[in-house]
């Protein structure tokens, strides 16, 4: 296969630059991205961003292709790098629900309950896939997915085309969406932790009392029920929280 360099120019070369970038962060998308989603519903929709988002940004991009082959390919890098940046981003606010839903889980009694995490295609607790697929339904329930176009959009003035990528501005902005993913899924998970702190103390506190009495046999079904009980009175909250985090992280490449 020959590529003529002089015949990928204008408005080719910038579908083609866009193109990367967008089909980049739409195979990272969490549930667009997901292998259970045909190939070629990936594939029309990341035709059809980069469609809509091209004329807008064409005049970013060069109006030739660069003179040798190994530019293209670079410049074609340089934009799968940031599409690759912004789907990670994605990703990475959504295990903040997955670290929530382990914590949860292991507090009342459910850490042995594993099913496969369609959105993350990893096995993980009950809890935390329930709460990946809610968020991931809250997401776009409430049009916040569109912050991800308007990221991939907004990244062409962080990220511009053609010049250097700022390796280390785009590590410390990953390094600070980790820390702060974890950080809210253990505020997530706080009131449970709070709550098996006193249902255990108090239990060891029964076991004390009645030594004649199965406490573990009392305490996992108390412990289950109860944990329902607090997720079904937090839920909402919880919900609004990482909805709000979401449009805020997302936010940064607007």
């Amino acid at each position: 296969m020959h590529i003529h360099l002089p015949a990928i120019s204008g408005l080719i070369l910038t579908y083609l630059l866009v193109f990367a970038r967008v089909g980049a962060m739409v195979m990272l998308l969490p549930a667009i991205g997901e292998m259970g989603v045909p190939s070629r519903v990936r594939l029309l929709l990341a035709l059809a961003i980069s469609v809509a988002l091209a004329p807008t940004v064409q005049g970013a991009y060069p109006a030739t292709a660069p003179a040798t082959t190994v530019g293209l390919v670079i410049l074609i890098g340089q934009e799968i790098t940031a599409g690759i940046l912004v789907g990670a981003m994605a990703r990475i606010i959504m295990s903040a629900l997955s670290v929530a839903g382990f914590l949860i889980a292991s507090q009342i009694g459910l850490s042995y309950a594993q099913t496969i995490d369609p959105t993350q295609n990893t096995q993980g607790a009950v809890v935390g896939n329930f709460m990946t697929l809610l968020g991931t339904v809250l997401i776009f329930a409430t049009d916040l997915h569109h912050l991800a176009i308007g990221a991939i959009a907004g990244s062409y003035r962080m990220l511009p085309p053609g010049g250097h990528l700022p390796t280390s501005d785009m590590l410390q902005l990953v390094i600070r969406l980790v820390s702060s993913s974890f950080a809210l899924g253990f505020q997530l998970a706080a009131p449970f932790l709070v709550f098996g702190f006193a249902v255990y103390a108090a239990l060891g506190v029964l076991a004390k009392l009645m030594p004649q009495l199965q406490v573990f046999f009392v305490a996992v079904p108390v412990n289950i029920l109860a944990g329902f009980v607090v997720m079904l009175a937090l839920l909402g909250a919880m919900m609004t929280l990482f909805l709000n985090y979401y449009t805020t992280s997302m936010g940064v490449f607007l």
